[in-house]
């Protein structure tokens, strides 16, 4: 039913018209996210959309200024019925400025090059895209159901097409054992994107996902905080941007971080050696006002 539905947005959306275009994610077996275990992956039917639209425009035709395509990967909608979502949002909202979408690999690889650009086309500015590691082994740990190639050819589409690029990348999911190898690999799979904004979050069990049953069981072991400072350090100090607004300062991180790479690069690697230098607690996020 529409109204399981579950709402989850960047960040940086926190003033958008949030539509349901699909419902769940069409991939959904990460095993470190919990954010649609209980929903059945839906396309939603083009009057349902329509109708919210409408209930929207009824108020806010001529001030809305930002739409986010709901949920996990509304990007694998079929063209033609995404084309007349976005037709009609531009319809609607005359004044309409920038429309945003989570994608997976998996949904923008299924997209052409033209088609992505008929998109950006009628409004698409931006897509958000988890990339998580650049760990071939761990993306298979981690049933991410992409490869390292694929993940940088569809990074690559939706920048050719002339969408903004945001991904994100997650401290700590290859555990101490796997923590350099991790983050220097995420490093060289965040240079071969290149992408307009790059996050880094810390990773955070979610209780029912099957890496939170491994950590149970002894199969997998936190990081720690200082140990997640040093990925992000690597990661900083060995990704080849060419110019990337890069954060890690999401509720999960332990020290916020936000820099222009690599024009800042320096600055922020200073910062991030003296928290790691002085072992000093105070500097960071107390562990219990860390989120999702």
């Amino acid at each position: 039913m529409e109204d399981e539905q579950v709402l989850v947005r960047p960040p940086s959306e926190a003033n958008s018209f949030l539509l349901p275009v699909t419902f769940g994610c069409s991939h959904n077996t990460c095993t470190f996210c919990g954010t649609y275990s209980k929903m059945r992956f839906r396309i939603r039917p083009l009057e349902d959309i329509k109708r919210d639209i409408d209930k929207v425009a009824k108020n806010y035709s001529w001030s809305l200024r930002r739409v986010f395509l709901e949920n996990g990967d509304a990007i694998i909608t079929p063209q033609r019925r995404l084309v007349e979502v976005l037709k009609y949002l531009n319809e609607k909202f005359p004044n309409l400025e920038k429309i945003g979408t989570y994608t997976t690999p998996q949904a923008a690889l299924i997209k052409s090059v033209d088609e992505l650009k008929e998109l950006h086309e009628l409004g698409l500015k931006i897509a958000y895209m988890g990339v998580e590691s650049g760990d071939e082994g761990l993306l298979k740990k981690i049933n991410k159901g992409a490869t390292y190639g694929q993940i940088v050819e569809a990074g690559r589409k939706i920048k050719q097409a002339g969408i903004t690029l945001s991904v994100t990348v997650i401290l700590g999911l290859g555990g101490p054992e796997g923590s350099q190898n991790h983050a220097l690999k995420t490093a060289r799979i965040l240079s071969d994107i290149d992408p307009d904004f790059a996050g880094a979050l810390t990773i955070l069990l979610v209780p029912g996902t099957p890496l939170h049953r491994d950590w149970e069981e002894g199969k997998f072991e936190l990081i720690t905080p200082f140990q997640s400072l040093a990925e992000l350090k690597m990661i900083i100090e060995n990704a080849k941007f060419t110019d990337c607004f890069f954060t890690a300062n999401h509720a999960s991180n332990y020290l916020p971080i936000k820099a222009r790479l690599p024009r800042q690069k320096a600055a922020v690697l200073q910062l991030i050696d003296e928290v790691l230098t002085s072992k000093d607690m105070s500097r960071l996020r107390p562990e219990f006002t860390r989120a999702l």
